[in-house]
């Protein structure tokens, strides 16, 4: 993924000391908010099966944007602001969802992507081009991406419009894959990867700068800078049990100007979401979500975030989040306004 925006000096970025797997030993204070609302829950019952949310902003008409989320055990959801169900497409095990707008044969085209669990030994890719007017997803096919089991999930872009598909495979490695739509049939092929020490899921590449952020569960924050020619991370910030508690699970971005705004990351060991500088690699703070009139979140797996105009519920921005134990023992996702995370985290 080259020629984006060459990379900022990445010195002050490495952490040092070691990661603590064992869980929270001090995890630092936490502000407390609530959800402004919820999602139905997935289909299914009594399970992990709720995991990662995307989010499609219609720029047009705001409050008709939509959310994607992932029922692990059976397929895609797509949700309305209003939490309700607009359509489910089953598909099998898909674990975690990502999106982009991107050309594909002359047509503006919201392209999902997810990886595909069903089979255990040998990754895929699931793409599915979502109907915004319909809120309906449809399959454009399976993609294979490379031996293993496919776990973690996300795409990225470069500035010339080469769109690229991150699979995090469940052993420690790390694919990219060249995702390529000039011919009739779509074609994906594995162009880089790295093997970490263990298991890692969430990631998210930011766009404008070139950067992959991939979460090792029980040791660090990992960055890939995808213009350099050597494919191989730096350490972002550790999971420390303090400021970030094991599992780290799902990753966000939160962007602002050309290469500013906030990582964001689930905490899953102390259901709490940290959040760090994208520039810098300092811990800015954390959150949790509490009881409300939507009830709150724990264990968290999955999050999204996008900036922007959501209508007035949302006017700054929206955040999605999984709720691993949710009342009525299914799973769901909870919202939440960007403008109350800004205003709480605000010196």
């Amino acid at each position: 993924m080259k020629n984006i925006i060459s990379p900022l000096l990445l010195g002050s970025l490495a952490l040092s000391g070691c990661a603590t797997p064992s869980g929270a030993l001090h995890s630092v204070p936490s502000l407390e908010l609530t959800a402004d609302a919820e999602t139905v829950p997935v289909g299914t019952t009594n399970r992990d099966a709720a995991d990662d949310p995307a989010i499609w902003r219609n720029a047009k008409y705001p409050e008709k944007s939509l959310i994607i989320g992932t029922d692990k055990r059976a397929g895609l959801y797509v949700y309305g602001l209003d939490g309700s169900k607009k359509s489910f497409l089953p598909d099998g095990e898909l674990n975690n969802v990502d999106l982009r707008e991107v050309m594909i044969h002359g047509e503006m085209t919201v392209l999902v992507g997810a990886s595909m669990r069903n089979d255990p030994i040998n990754a895929q890719i699931g793409l599915y081009r979502l109907n915004p007017q319909s809120a309906e997803l449809e399959s454009i096919g399976k993609y294979p991406a490379g031996p293993g089991e496919a776990y973690g999930f996300c795409l990225g872009q470069d500035s010339g419009g080469e769109l690229f598909a991150y699979m995090i495979e469940k052993s420690g490695f790390v694919r990219e894959i060249t995702l390529d739509f000039g011919a009739a049939t779509p074609s994906a092929r594995i162009t880089r990867e790295y093997k970490l020490a263990s298991q890692p899921e969430g990631c998210v590449v930011d766009d404008r700068t070139g950067r992959l952020y991939v979460g090792e569960e029980n040791a660090a924050i990992w960055l890939f800078d995808l213009n350099a020619d050597n494919f191989a991370p730096q350490r972002f910030a550790n999971v420390n049990g303090q400021e970030l508690v094991a599992d780290v699970e799902g990753l966000a971005l939160a962007p602002e100007g050309n290469v500013g705004g906030y990582l964001v990351a689930s905490s899953q060991g102390d259901n709490a979401y940290v959040l760090y500088d994208l520039v810098t690699g300092i811990y800015v703070n954390r959150f949790r979500l509490i009881d409300g009139t939507v009830d709150g979140t724990s264990e968290t797996d999955g999050i999204e975030v996008i900036l922007g105009d959501f209508g007035p519920e949302y006017p700054d921005g929206l955040m999605v989040v999984q709720d691993g134990e949710n009342e009525g023992g299914t799973q769901n996702f909870k919202l939440i306004s960007w403008a109350k995370i800004k205003q709480a985290i605000a010196p």
